[in-house]
């Protein structure tokens, strides 16, 4: 009996957990963190890179979501900030809002989770910030696991 219990617990520890897989902070007064789950719900996007399929959610739907504004309320103070994308090694991106913005650009940025139809690799994942439009890779983020929204400082007199 106690063996089994002990293979229970031990079964129990290796599932996958629902702990938060992206955070996104600097939007609202509150920040937000999703889960792996909770992006898999989300509206499911597709990018081809390199000959291989990335699925996931558009970086804009996730900032959306945050209560980022865009569209016609991505104006004056608004354009003044920017998005920090920080990975697990510590690998940090930056990216004016306007880039995820359809009313703005045609690029489609996205948060993958899934490649060629399986999770991302461990090494990578498990999400990659994949940039499709982007001609060298140099600003994919492997290991996502933070944006930060932030703003310019103002101008000095």
């Amino acid at each position: 009996m106690r063996r089994i219990a002990l293979a229970f617990l031990a079964a129990i520890t290796v599932l996958p957990a629902a702990d938060p897989a992206l955070t996104i902070e600097g939007v609202a007064a509150t920040r937000l963190t999703l889960t792996l789950a909770d992006l898999a719900g989300m509206p499911r996007a597709k990018a081809v890179v390199s000959e291989h399929i990335y699925e996931g959610v558009r970086v804009y739907d996730v900032l959306k979501k945050a209560g980022q504004p865009f569209g016609a309320q991505l104006r004056s103070a608004q354009l003044v900030k920017y998005a920090v994308f920080t990975g697990h090694d510590g690998y940090r991106a930056l990216f004016s809002l306007p880039e995820f913005d359809p009313a703005f650009t045609s690029a489609s940025a996205l948060i993958a989770d899934r490649m060629d139809g399986k999770p991302i690799p461990e090494r990578k994942g498990p999400l990659w910030l994949v940039l499709p439009d982007e001609k060298t890779g140099v600003r994919s983020v492997y290991m996502l696991e933070r944006i930060e929204i932030e703003s310019a400082r103002e101008p000095r007199p």
